[in-house]
């Protein structure tokens, strides 16, 4: 992924990217004897990655294809598109491109005022809306909106 060895304090080792991001820091704790995860309350499904773009994206595909990481096709998710593979601890990764956006199909000002799903979850709506919390938005001053 161009993560690059940078210290290391005992068991946890630190990588750090090239690209001057704020996230560009990933600590890895290497403790074999514990049991591997499982998707539950408390534990990370997958990481995800962004990558700029389609053709980004599709260089990241070949790489991984290359290297037999079983890499996942590409899976159009409305909002971005996303390839998956495991690396070889187990871990499912993710790498999602930053197009076509969260304001394909609402207005950007309008972002978090709302629930909006993608239609493959629609049937869901109201069992997911029986679960979440209610949105509650910060009241803005009157003049911030003139």
């Amino acid at each position: 992924m161009g993560f690059k060895p940078v210290a290391q304090d005992g068991r946890r080792f630190r990588y750090a990217a090239d690209s001057g991001e704020s996230a560009r820091i990933v600590d890895v704790l290497h403790a074999p004897e514990e049991r591997y995860g499982r998707v539950l309350v408390g534990s990370v499904h997958h990481i995800a990655w962004r990558t700029a773009d389609d053709a980004q994206q599709s260089a990241w595909l070949d790489e991984l294809s290359k290297l037999h990481y079983g890499v996942s096709p590409v899976m159009d998710r409305k909002y971005f598109h996303s390839i998956y593979y495991r690396e070889p601890g187990h871990i499912l990764f993710e790498i999602a491109t930053d197009p076509p956006g969260f304001a394909v199909d609402e207005a950007p000002a309008q972002l978090g005022s709302h629930l909006v799903l993608p239609a493959w979850l629609e049937p869901e709506r109201a069992s997911l809306e029986a679960v979440l919390p209610p949105l509650t938005l910060p009241e803005v001053p009157a003049e911030a909106t003139r």
